[in-house]
């Protein structure tokens, strides 16, 4: 598995794209997919987003995305930076953000490969 991750708008889907021969039909969005066909795909983008679509759902995040990773190990995974900043004011904002912190620890562990996209330039920190 592989993770990238940086802050919105930094180039991170264009730079998994180019870098892992991504065709459009290869990659998910976390914002919209079916969350049971997640697994058909390479990658999934907007990560933090389907996090807080499974919160919304009832969900838990860090066990989909267990099962997730166990059911496509080798998938590609890109997801936004939002630890950062101010903490927000709205309490299901900071849950949002917390799980999303967790979720983010637990693939970082797995991840053969951590990327962080700046700029559109990709610094590899694990």
């Amino acid at each position: 598995m592989i993770l990238i991750t940086g802050g919105a708008y930094q180039g991170k889907n264009r730079y998994a794209a180019e870098k892992y021969n991504l065709d459009i039909g290869d990659i998910a969005d976390g914002e919209s997919v079916e969350i049971n066909s997640i697994s058909d795909y390479r990658c999934v983008k907007n990560f933090h987003i389907l996090i807080k679509r499974l919160l919304d759902s009832g969900e838990n995040p860090l066990e989909s995305t267990q099962k997730l990773v166990g059911e496509n190990p080798n998938i590609i995974i890109i997801m936004n930076d939002i630890g950062g900043g101010i903490i927000p004011l709205e309490k299901s904002e900071r849950i949002w953000r917390e799980q999303v912190g967790i979720v983010g620890c637990f693939l970082a562990r797995q991840a053969e490969c951590v990327e962080r996209i700046i700029c559109g330039i990709g610094m590899r920190i694990k």
